[in-house]
Protein backbone atom coordinates (compact mmCIF):
# COMPACT_ATOMS: atom_id res chain seq x y z
CA UNK A 1 0.00 0.00 0.00
CA UNK A 2 2.82 2.40 0.93
CA UNK A 3 4.56 1.56 -2.33
CA UNK A 4 1.42 2.46 -4.29
CA UNK A 5 1.10 5.83 -2.51
CA UNK A 6 4.73 6.58 -3.20
CA UNK A 7 4.27 5.85 -6.89
CA UNK A 8 1.21 8.11 -6.97
CA UNK A 9 3.17 10.97 -5.39
CA UNK A 10 5.94 10.50 -7.90
CA UNK A 11 3.49 10.72 -10.80
CA UNK A 12 2.04 13.94 -9.37
CA UNK A 13 5.52 15.41 -8.93
CA UNK A 14 6.55 14.55 -12.49
CA UNK A 15 3.32 15.99 -13.86
CA UNK A 16 3.88 19.22 -11.94
CA UNK A 17 7.45 19.44 -13.17
CA UNK A 18 6.35 18.94 -16.77
CA UNK A 19 3.75 21.68 -16.44
CA UNK A 20 6.38 24.02 -14.97
CA UNK A 21 8.86 23.31 -17.77
CA UNK A 22 6.17 23.82 -20.38
CA UNK A 23 5.33 27.13 -18.79
CA UNK A 24 8.92 28.27 -18.82
CA UNK A 25 9.29 27.27 -22.45
CA UNK A 26 6.19 29.20 -23.28
CA UNK A 27 7.58 32.29 -21.56
CA UNK A 28 10.99 31.97 -23.27
CA UNK A 29 9.69 31.50 -26.76
CA UNK A 30 8.67 35.14 -27.39
CA UNK A 31 11.99 36.44 -25.99
CA UNK A 32 13.94 34.06 -28.20
CA UNK A 33 11.87 35.10 -31.18
CA UNK A 34 12.71 38.73 -30.49
CA UNK A 35 16.43 37.98 -30.35
CA UNK A 36 16.19 36.02 -33.58
CA UNK A 37 14.28 38.80 -35.35
CA UNK A 38 16.89 41.38 -34.26
CA UNK A 39 19.81 39.27 -35.43
CA UNK A 40 18.16 38.43 -38.72
CA UNK A 41 17.58 42.13 -39.39
CA UNK A 42 21.22 42.91 -38.51
CA UNK A 43 22.46 40.17 -40.83
CA UNK A 44 20.25 41.32 -43.70
CA UNK A 45 21.13 45.01 -43.39
CA UNK A 46 24.85 44.38 -42.83
CA UNK A 47 25.04 42.13 -45.90
CA UNK A 48 25.12 45.27 -48.06
CA UNK A 49 28.58 46.14 -46.66
CA UNK A 50 31.22 43.40 -46.45
CA UNK A 51 33.23 45.09 -43.68
CA UNK A 52 30.22 45.72 -41.46
CA UNK A 53 28.88 42.24 -42.17
CA UNK A 54 32.19 40.69 -41.11
CA UNK A 55 32.12 42.60 -37.82
CA UNK A 56 28.62 41.50 -36.90
CA UNK A 57 29.19 37.91 -38.01
CA UNK A 58 32.25 37.66 -35.77
CA UNK A 59 30.17 38.94 -32.85
CA UNK A 60 27.24 36.61 -33.38
CA UNK A 61 25.14 39.51 -34.71
CA UNK A 62 24.94 41.10 -31.27
CA UNK A 63 24.35 44.85 -31.18
CA UNK A 64 26.66 47.57 -29.88
CA UNK A 65 24.39 50.61 -30.28
CA UNK A 66 20.73 49.90 -29.65
CA UNK A 67 20.72 48.11 -26.31
CA UNK A 68 19.43 49.71 -23.10
CA UNK A 69 22.61 49.08 -21.12
CA UNK A 70 25.16 51.72 -20.12
CA UNK A 71 27.74 50.83 -22.79
CA UNK A 72 25.32 51.12 -25.72
CA UNK A 73 23.97 54.38 -24.32
CA UNK A 74 27.49 55.85 -24.08
CA UNK A 75 28.28 54.79 -27.63
CA UNK A 76 25.15 56.43 -29.01
CA UNK A 77 25.85 59.64 -27.13
CA UNK A 78 29.48 59.70 -28.31
CA UNK A 79 28.43 59.16 -31.94
CA UNK A 80 25.85 61.93 -31.96
CA UNK A 81 28.26 64.25 -30.18
CA UNK A 82 30.91 63.55 -32.84
CA UNK A 83 28.39 64.22 -35.62
CA UNK A 84 27.42 67.51 -33.94
CA UNK A 85 31.10 68.52 -33.88
CA UNK A 86 31.85 67.42 -37.46
CA UNK A 87 31.43 70.98 -38.75
CA UNK A 88 34.15 72.17 -36.35
CA UNK A 89 36.58 69.94 -38.27
CA UNK A 90 35.37 71.17 -41.65
CA UNK A 91 33.56 67.88 -42.31
CA UNK A 92 30.18 67.46 -44.07
CA UNK A 93 27.82 67.10 -41.09
CA UNK A 94 24.79 66.55 -43.32
CA UNK A 95 26.45 63.44 -44.75
CA UNK A 96 25.98 61.72 -41.38
CA UNK A 97 22.27 62.66 -41.11
CA UNK A 98 21.88 62.87 -37.34
CA UNK A 99 18.16 63.81 -37.55
CA UNK A 100 17.45 60.78 -39.73
CA UNK A 101 19.29 58.43 -37.39
CA UNK A 102 17.51 59.80 -34.33
CA UNK A 103 14.15 59.45 -36.04
CA UNK A 104 14.95 55.86 -37.01
CA UNK A 105 15.93 55.05 -33.43
CA UNK A 106 12.81 56.64 -32.02
CA UNK A 107 10.62 54.63 -34.41
CA UNK A 108 12.41 51.32 -33.74
CA UNK A 109 9.70 49.65 -31.63
CA UNK A 110 10.15 46.12 -32.97
CA UNK A 111 13.22 43.88 -32.83
CA UNK A 112 13.51 44.00 -36.62
CA UNK A 113 13.35 47.80 -36.73
CA UNK A 114 15.94 47.94 -33.95
CA UNK A 115 18.23 45.63 -35.94
CA UNK A 116 17.97 47.86 -38.99
CA UNK A 117 18.71 50.93 -36.86
CA UNK A 118 21.71 49.12 -35.36
CA UNK A 119 23.35 48.70 -38.77
CA UNK A 120 22.42 52.23 -39.85
CA UNK A 121 24.34 53.57 -36.85
CA UNK A 122 27.34 51.40 -37.67
CA UNK A 123 27.32 52.50 -41.29
CA UNK A 124 27.29 56.16 -40.31
CA UNK A 125 29.91 55.59 -37.62
CA UNK A 126 32.37 53.96 -40.05
CA UNK A 127 32.00 56.79 -42.55
CA UNK A 128 32.40 59.49 -39.91
CA UNK A 129 35.38 57.75 -38.30
CA UNK A 130 37.20 57.39 -41.60
CA UNK A 131 36.42 60.98 -42.61
CA UNK A 132 37.72 62.28 -39.28
CA UNK A 133 40.91 60.28 -39.59
CA UNK A 134 41.83 60.40 -43.28
CA UNK A 135 39.54 62.91 -44.99
CA UNK A 136 36.09 63.34 -46.48
CA UNK A 137 37.09 63.37 -50.17
CA UNK A 138 39.55 61.32 -52.22
CA UNK A 139 42.49 63.46 -53.43
CA UNK A 140 43.37 61.57 -56.60
CA UNK A 141 39.82 62.12 -57.87
CA UNK A 142 40.22 65.89 -57.49
CA UNK A 143 43.59 66.60 -59.11
CA UNK A 144 45.98 64.24 -60.88
CA UNK A 145 48.91 66.04 -59.25
CA UNK A 146 47.84 64.91 -55.78
CA UNK A 147 49.36 61.44 -55.80
CA UNK A 148 49.63 61.12 -52.04
CA UNK A 149 48.99 57.66 -50.58
CA UNK A 150 46.37 58.36 -47.94
CA UNK A 151 46.93 56.04 -44.94
CA UNK A 152 43.46 54.51 -44.96
CA UNK A 153 42.73 52.05 -42.16
CA UNK A 154 40.62 48.92 -42.64
CA UNK A 155 36.96 49.92 -42.27
CA UNK A 156 36.13 46.93 -40.10
CA UNK A 157 38.88 47.93 -37.66
CA UNK A 158 36.91 51.02 -36.65
CA UNK A 159 34.03 48.93 -35.32
CA UNK A 160 36.29 46.36 -33.69
CA UNK A 161 38.39 48.95 -31.87
CA UNK A 162 35.46 51.19 -31.00
CA UNK A 163 33.53 48.31 -29.40
CA UNK A 164 36.50 47.74 -27.07
CA UNK A 165 37.27 51.39 -26.29
CA UNK A 166 36.02 54.32 -24.31
CA UNK A 167 33.68 55.92 -26.90
CA UNK A 168 34.60 59.56 -26.31
CA UNK A 169 38.33 58.83 -26.15
CA UNK A 170 38.08 56.86 -29.40
CA UNK A 171 36.59 59.81 -31.27
CA UNK A 172 39.13 62.24 -29.80
CA UNK A 173 42.00 60.10 -31.09
CA UNK A 174 40.78 59.91 -34.70
CA UNK A 175 41.87 63.30 -36.16
CA UNK A 176 45.57 64.13 -36.61
CA UNK A 177 47.15 64.72 -33.21
CA UNK A 178 49.63 67.24 -34.58
CA UNK A 179 50.05 70.78 -33.22
CA UNK A 180 49.37 72.03 -36.76
CA UNK A 181 45.95 70.39 -36.88
CA UNK A 182 45.01 71.72 -33.45
CA UNK A 183 46.10 75.24 -34.43
CA UNK A 184 44.12 75.04 -37.67
CA UNK A 185 41.01 74.11 -35.68
CA UNK A 186 41.56 77.14 -33.48
CA UNK A 187 42.17 79.37 -36.51
CA UNK A 188 38.93 78.18 -38.11
CA UNK A 189 37.01 79.03 -34.96
CA UNK A 190 38.77 82.40 -34.62
CA UNK A 191 37.90 83.38 -38.19
CA UNK A 192 34.29 82.34 -37.74
CA UNK A 193 34.00 84.44 -34.58
CA UNK A 194 35.94 87.44 -35.86
CA UNK A 195 33.82 88.46 -38.82
CA UNK A 196 34.99 90.07 -42.04
CA UNK A 197 37.76 92.55 -42.76
CA UNK A 198 35.58 95.46 -43.80
CA UNK A 199 35.59 97.39 -47.10
CA UNK A 200 38.27 96.53 -49.65
CA UNK A 201 41.09 98.93 -50.46
CA UNK A 202 40.00 100.98 -53.52
CA UNK A 203 43.44 101.34 -55.08
CA UNK A 204 45.79 99.40 -57.35
CA UNK A 205 48.81 100.35 -55.26
CA UNK A 206 49.80 102.61 -52.37
CA UNK A 207 53.14 103.65 -50.95
CA UNK A 208 54.57 105.45 -47.91
CA UNK A 209 53.94 109.17 -47.89
CA UNK A 210 50.54 108.98 -49.54
CA UNK A 211 47.30 109.88 -47.77
CA UNK A 212 43.58 109.88 -48.45
CA UNK A 213 40.56 107.60 -48.35
CA UNK A 214 42.35 104.61 -49.92
CA UNK A 215 45.09 104.79 -47.28
CA UNK A 216 42.43 104.95 -44.56
CA UNK A 217 40.78 101.85 -46.08
CA UNK A 218 44.17 100.10 -46.09
CA UNK A 219 44.75 101.02 -42.46
CA UNK A 220 41.25 99.90 -41.44
CA UNK A 221 41.57 96.57 -43.22
CA UNK A 222 44.94 95.78 -41.65
CA UNK A 223 43.51 96.77 -38.27
CA UNK A 224 40.61 94.33 -38.76
CA UNK A 225 43.16 91.62 -39.57
CA UNK A 226 45.06 92.34 -36.38
CA UNK A 227 48.19 93.88 -37.90
CA UNK A 228 47.93 97.23 -36.13
CA UNK A 229 45.93 99.10 -33.52
CA UNK A 230 43.12 101.54 -34.25
CA UNK A 231 44.13 104.91 -35.67
CA UNK A 232 42.37 107.81 -37.40
CA UNK A 233 45.46 108.92 -39.33
CA UNK A 234 44.90 109.30 -43.10
CA UNK A 235 48.65 109.05 -43.82
CA UNK A 236 50.74 106.10 -45.02
CA UNK A 237 53.15 106.56 -42.11
CA UNK A 238 55.79 104.38 -40.47
CA UNK A 239 53.28 102.41 -38.42
CA UNK A 240 51.25 101.53 -41.48
CA UNK A 241 54.40 100.62 -43.42
CA UNK A 242 55.46 98.27 -40.63
CA UNK A 243 52.01 96.64 -40.64
CA UNK A 244 52.22 96.18 -44.42
CA UNK A 245 55.64 94.56 -44.06
CA UNK A 246 54.34 92.11 -41.46
CA UNK A 247 51.39 91.27 -43.70
CA UNK A 248 53.82 90.66 -46.57
CA UNK A 249 55.92 88.35 -44.39
CA UNK A 250 52.85 86.34 -43.41
CA UNK A 251 51.76 86.00 -47.03
CA UNK A 252 55.05 85.17 -48.72
CA UNK A 253 55.41 88.54 -50.45
CA UNK A 254 58.39 90.82 -50.93
CA UNK A 255 58.71 92.68 -47.62
CA UNK A 256 59.32 96.20 -48.89
CA UNK A 257 56.46 97.85 -46.99
CA UNK A 258 54.97 99.11 -50.24
CA UNK A 259 51.38 98.07 -50.94
CA UNK A 260 51.93 97.21 -54.58
CA UNK A 261 49.39 95.50 -56.81
CA UNK A 262 50.13 91.97 -55.53
CA UNK A 263 50.03 93.08 -51.90
CA UNK A 264 46.75 94.96 -52.42
CA UNK A 265 45.27 91.90 -54.12
CA UNK A 266 46.19 89.74 -51.13
CA UNK A 267 44.95 92.32 -48.62
CA UNK A 268 41.63 92.45 -50.47
CA UNK A 269 41.16 88.68 -50.26
CA UNK A 270 38.02 88.11 -48.23
CA UNK A 271 37.87 86.48 -44.82
CA UNK A 272 35.71 83.82 -46.48
CA UNK A 273 38.57 83.06 -48.90
CA UNK A 274 40.97 82.67 -45.98
CA UNK A 275 38.51 80.46 -44.13
CA UNK A 276 38.22 78.20 -47.17
CA UNK A 277 42.02 77.83 -47.18
CA UNK A 278 41.95 76.82 -43.52
CA UNK A 279 39.22 74.22 -44.09
CA UNK A 280 41.13 72.78 -47.05
CA UNK A 281 44.30 72.67 -44.91
CA UNK A 282 42.42 70.63 -42.29
CA UNK A 283 41.42 68.14 -44.97
CA UNK A 284 44.98 67.98 -46.27
CA UNK A 285 46.28 67.28 -42.76
CA UNK A 286 43.88 64.34 -42.52
CA UNK A 287 45.18 62.95 -45.83
CA UNK A 288 48.64 62.78 -44.27
CA UNK A 289 47.56 61.51 -40.85
CA UNK A 290 50.56 59.30 -40.11
CA UNK A 291 53.94 59.38 -38.45
CA UNK A 292 56.01 61.73 -40.60
CA UNK A 293 59.33 60.78 -39.05
CA UNK A 294 61.32 62.14 -36.13
CA UNK A 295 63.54 63.74 -38.77
CA UNK A 296 61.94 64.55 -42.12
CA UNK A 297 62.13 66.94 -45.03
CA UNK A 298 59.08 69.11 -45.68
CA UNK A 299 58.65 70.89 -49.02
CA UNK A 300 55.68 73.25 -49.28
CA UNK A 301 55.08 73.93 -52.97
CA UNK A 302 53.07 77.13 -52.42
CA UNK A 303 55.66 78.56 -50.01
CA UNK A 304 58.61 77.78 -52.34
CA UNK A 305 60.54 76.41 -49.38
CA UNK A 306 62.22 73.24 -48.15
CA UNK A 307 62.80 72.49 -44.49
CA UNK A 308 64.47 69.85 -42.37
CA UNK A 309 62.35 69.07 -39.32
CA UNK A 310 63.89 67.45 -36.25
CA UNK A 311 61.59 66.46 -33.37
CA UNK A 312 58.95 68.91 -34.55
CA UNK A 313 61.34 71.88 -34.89
CA UNK A 314 62.70 73.45 -38.08
CA UNK A 315 66.49 72.99 -38.00
CA UNK A 316 67.19 74.08 -41.58
CA UNK A 317 65.26 76.08 -44.16
CA UNK A 318 66.03 77.20 -47.68
CA UNK A 319 64.19 78.77 -50.59
CA UNK A 320 63.13 76.52 -53.43
CA UNK A 321 61.98 76.62 -57.02
CA UNK A 322 59.11 74.28 -57.92
CA UNK A 323 57.37 73.09 -61.07
CA UNK A 324 55.98 75.66 -63.46
CA UNK A 325 52.23 76.18 -63.70
CA UNK A 326 52.02 74.39 -67.06
CA UNK A 327 49.89 71.30 -66.54
CA UNK A 328 52.70 68.86 -67.38
CA UNK A 329 55.30 70.61 -65.20
CA UNK A 330 53.53 70.98 -61.88
CA UNK A 331 55.27 69.39 -58.91
CA UNK A 332 53.19 66.47 -57.61
CA UNK A 333 52.30 66.00 -53.94
CA UNK A 334 53.50 62.78 -52.34
CA UNK A 335 55.69 61.30 -49.62
CA UNK A 336 58.73 59.07 -50.03
CA UNK A 337 62.04 58.31 -48.37
CA UNK A 338 65.39 59.96 -49.17
CA UNK A 339 68.07 57.29 -49.39
CA UNK A 340 71.16 58.99 -50.82
CA UNK A 341 72.63 62.05 -52.48
CA UNK A 342 74.70 62.27 -55.65
CA UNK A 343 77.58 64.74 -55.74
CA UNK A 344 78.61 65.94 -59.21
CA UNK A 345 75.55 64.32 -60.79
CA UNK A 346 74.99 63.45 -64.41
CA UNK A 347 71.69 64.73 -65.72
CA UNK A 348 69.76 61.97 -67.42
CA UNK A 349 67.34 64.05 -69.45
CA UNK A 350 63.79 62.68 -69.06
CA UNK A 351 62.42 61.38 -72.36
CA UNK A 352 59.55 63.86 -72.29
CA UNK A 353 62.02 66.77 -72.16
CA UNK A 354 64.33 65.14 -74.69
CA UNK A 355 61.61 64.72 -77.31
CA UNK A 356 59.50 67.81 -76.60
CA UNK A 357 62.26 70.36 -76.10
CA UNK A 358 65.65 69.20 -77.37
CA UNK A 359 64.69 67.12 -80.40
CA UNK A 360 62.92 70.07 -82.13
CA UNK A 361 66.02 72.19 -81.49
CA UNK A 362 68.32 69.54 -82.97
CA UNK A 363 66.07 69.10 -85.99
CA UNK A 364 66.53 72.80 -86.70
CA UNK A 365 70.23 72.74 -85.82
CA UNK A 366 72.02 69.42 -85.17
CA UNK A 367 74.56 71.20 -82.96
CA UNK A 368 71.97 72.84 -80.70
CA UNK A 369 72.26 72.23 -76.94
CA UNK A 370 75.91 71.32 -77.38
CA UNK A 371 76.33 70.67 -73.65
CA UNK A 372 74.30 67.48 -74.03
CA UNK A 373 75.50 64.09 -75.26
CA UNK A 374 73.48 61.42 -77.06
CA UNK A 375 73.89 57.73 -76.21
CA UNK A 376 72.65 54.64 -78.03
CA UNK A 377 71.01 51.61 -76.41
CA UNK A 378 74.46 50.12 -75.63
CA UNK A 379 75.59 53.26 -73.79
CA UNK A 380 77.92 54.53 -76.52
CA UNK A 381 78.21 58.22 -77.36
CA UNK A 382 76.76 58.88 -80.82
CA UNK A 383 78.25 61.78 -82.85
CA UNK A 384 75.56 64.17 -84.00
CA UNK A 385 77.04 64.10 -87.50
CA UNK A 386 75.96 60.44 -87.71
CA UNK A 387 72.30 61.21 -86.95
CA UNK A 388 69.60 62.19 -89.45
CA UNK A 389 67.42 64.23 -87.10
CA UNK A 390 64.86 64.91 -89.84
CA UNK A 391 63.71 61.28 -89.66
CA UNK A 392 63.21 61.32 -85.90
CA UNK A 393 60.14 62.13 -83.85
CA UNK A 394 58.86 61.60 -80.31
CA UNK A 395 57.86 57.99 -81.07
CA UNK A 396 61.01 56.72 -82.76
CA UNK A 397 63.72 58.78 -81.01
CA UNK A 398 66.24 56.03 -80.07
CA UNK A 399 68.74 57.92 -77.95
CA UNK A 400 69.29 58.78 -74.30
CA UNK A 401 70.40 62.34 -73.68
CA UNK A 402 72.74 63.13 -70.81
CA UNK A 403 74.63 66.09 -69.45
CA UNK A 404 77.97 65.23 -67.76
CA UNK A 405 78.85 66.66 -64.33
CA UNK A 406 79.87 70.32 -64.43
CA UNK A 407 79.11 73.74 -63.02
CA UNK A 408 76.61 74.18 -65.87
CA UNK A 409 74.81 70.90 -65.23
CA UNK A 410 71.05 71.43 -64.96
CA UNK A 411 71.12 69.62 -61.61
CA UNK A 412 73.94 71.78 -60.32
CA UNK A 413 76.53 70.01 -58.20
CA UNK A 414 74.37 67.81 -55.98
CA UNK A 415 71.01 66.06 -56.07
CA UNK A 416 69.06 64.38 -53.26
CA UNK A 417 67.35 61.15 -54.19
CA UNK A 418 64.15 59.55 -52.92
CA UNK A 419 63.47 57.16 -55.82
CA UNK A 420 59.91 57.49 -57.08
CA UNK A 421 57.96 56.81 -60.26
CA UNK A 422 57.38 60.53 -60.80
CA UNK A 423 61.12 61.17 -61.31
CA UNK A 424 61.02 64.00 -58.77
CA UNK A 425 63.95 64.88 -56.52
CA UNK A 426 65.65 67.84 -54.83
CA UNK A 427 68.72 69.36 -56.46
CA UNK A 428 71.07 72.27 -56.97
CA UNK A 429 70.80 74.52 -60.04
CA UNK A 430 73.07 76.92 -61.93
CA UNK A 431 70.12 79.34 -62.28
CA UNK A 432 70.67 81.09 -58.95
CA UNK A 433 68.88 84.31 -59.93
CA UNK A 434 65.48 82.61 -59.79
CA UNK A 435 65.65 82.36 -55.99
CA UNK A 436 65.42 86.12 -55.60
CA UNK A 437 61.99 86.18 -57.19
CA UNK A 438 58.80 86.33 -55.17
CA UNK A 439 57.06 83.63 -57.24
CA UNK A 440 59.31 80.67 -58.00
CA UNK A 441 57.43 78.19 -60.18
CA UNK A 442 59.88 77.58 -63.04
CA UNK A 443 61.14 73.98 -63.03
CA UNK A 444 60.00 70.91 -64.96
CA UNK A 445 58.66 69.46 -61.69
CA UNK A 446 61.70 68.80 -59.53
CA UNK A 447 62.48 70.97 -56.51
CA UNK A 448 65.57 73.19 -56.81
CA UNK A 449 67.27 74.37 -53.62
CA UNK A 450 68.84 77.76 -53.00
CA UNK A 451 71.34 76.38 -50.46
CA UNK A 452 71.97 72.81 -51.58
CA UNK A 453 75.43 72.53 -50.00
CA UNK A 454 74.15 73.61 -46.59
CA UNK A 455 71.23 71.21 -47.02
CA UNK A 456 73.74 68.42 -47.64
CA UNK A 457 75.81 69.39 -44.58
CA UNK A 458 72.68 69.22 -42.40
CA UNK A 459 71.79 65.76 -43.70
CA UNK A 460 75.36 64.46 -43.30
CA UNK A 461 75.83 65.93 -39.82
CA UNK A 462 74.35 62.82 -38.24
CA UNK A 463 76.86 60.49 -39.85
CA UNK A 464 80.02 62.54 -40.40
CA UNK A 465 82.17 64.34 -37.83
CA UNK A 466 82.96 67.08 -40.35
CA UNK A 467 80.13 67.02 -42.91
CA UNK A 468 81.37 70.05 -44.82
CA UNK A 469 84.85 68.64 -45.34
CA UNK A 470 83.40 65.23 -46.23
CA UNK A 471 81.13 66.80 -48.86
CA UNK A 472 83.78 68.98 -50.48
CA UNK A 473 86.35 66.20 -50.62
CA UNK A 474 84.01 64.39 -53.00
CA UNK A 475 82.87 67.52 -54.78
CA UNK A 476 86.43 68.52 -55.58
CA UNK A 477 87.08 65.28 -57.51
CA UNK A 478 84.65 66.41 -60.20
CA UNK A 479 83.48 62.81 -60.47
CA UNK A 480 79.94 61.60 -59.89
CA UNK A 481 79.81 60.15 -56.37
CA UNK A 482 76.90 58.50 -54.61
CA UNK A 483 76.70 59.02 -50.84
CA UNK A 484 74.24 56.84 -48.94
CA UNK A 485 72.42 58.23 -45.94
CA UNK A 486 72.93 55.92 -43.00
CA UNK A 487 69.42 56.78 -41.83
CA UNK A 488 66.70 57.19 -44.45
CA UNK A 489 64.88 60.52 -44.22
CA UNK A 490 61.16 60.76 -45.08
CA UNK A 491 60.34 63.50 -47.60
CA UNK A 492 56.89 65.06 -47.69
CA UNK A 493 56.02 67.29 -50.62
CA UNK A 494 52.92 69.17 -49.58
CA UNK A 495 50.75 71.97 -50.94
CA UNK A 496 49.39 74.25 -48.25
CA UNK A 497 47.92 77.72 -48.73
CA UNK A 498 47.21 78.07 -44.99
CA UNK A 499 49.94 77.28 -42.47
CA UNK A 500 49.89 78.07 -38.76
CA UNK A 501 52.73 79.29 -36.59
CA UNK A 502 53.50 78.10 -33.06
CA UNK A 503 53.18 81.76 -32.10
CA UNK A 504 51.53 84.35 -34.29
CA UNK A 505 49.00 84.54 -37.07
CA UNK A 506 48.07 82.03 -39.72
CA UNK A 507 50.26 82.43 -42.81
CA UNK A 508 48.60 82.27 -46.23
CA UNK A 509 50.01 81.54 -49.67
CA UNK A 510 48.63 81.82 -53.18
CA UNK A 511 46.97 78.82 -54.81
CA UNK A 512 49.63 78.61 -57.51
CA UNK A 513 48.23 75.48 -59.24
CA UNK A 514 44.55 76.06 -58.34
CA UNK A 515 44.46 72.79 -56.42
CA UNK A 516 42.96 74.17 -53.23
CA UNK A 517 40.11 75.75 -55.18
CA UNK A 518 39.28 72.33 -56.63
CA UNK A 519 39.50 70.69 -53.21
CA UNK A 520 37.13 73.28 -51.75
CA UNK A 521 34.64 72.62 -54.57
CA UNK A 522 34.82 68.89 -53.84
CA UNK A 523 34.28 69.48 -50.11
CA UNK A 524 31.34 71.77 -50.79
CA UNK A 525 29.83 69.16 -53.11
CA UNK A 526 29.74 66.58 -50.29
CA UNK A 527 28.23 69.04 -47.83
CA UNK A 528 31.01 70.98 -46.12
CA UNK A 529 29.51 74.33 -45.13
CA UNK A 530 31.29 77.66 -44.99
CA UNK A 531 30.07 79.78 -42.13
CA UNK A 532 30.35 83.08 -43.97
CA UNK A 533 32.15 85.71 -41.91
CA UNK A 534 31.64 88.59 -44.32
CA UNK A 535 28.61 90.06 -42.56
Amino acid sequence: MSVSLTAEKTRHLLLGLAILIAGLIGLAAPAQAQVTAFKQAVAEAAAQDADIAAFYKAGGYEGIWTGADRQDTQRRRALFKAIAEADLHGLPARRYDAPGLKAQLAAARTPRARGLAEVALSRTFVELARNMQTGAVIPRKIDSGIVRKVPYRARSSYLVNFSKSDPDAFFRALPPQTPEYMRLLKAKLDFERRGGFGPKVPAKSLKPGQSGDAVVALRNRLTAMGYMGHSASPAYDGRLQKAVQQFQTDHGLETDGVAGSTTITEINKSADDRLRSIIVALERERWNNQDRGQRHVLVNITDYSARIIDDGKVTFRTRSVVGATNYDRRTPEFSDVMEHMVINPTWNVPRSIATKEYLPQMKRNPNAAGHLRLYDARGRVVPRSAIDFAKLNARNFPFDIKQPPSQRNALGLVKFMFPNKYNIYLHDTPQKSLFSRETRAFSHGCVRLNQPFEFAYALLARQEADPKAFFHARLDTGRETKVDLEQDVPVHIIYRTAVTQAKGRVNFRRDVYGRDARIWDALADVGVVLRSVEG
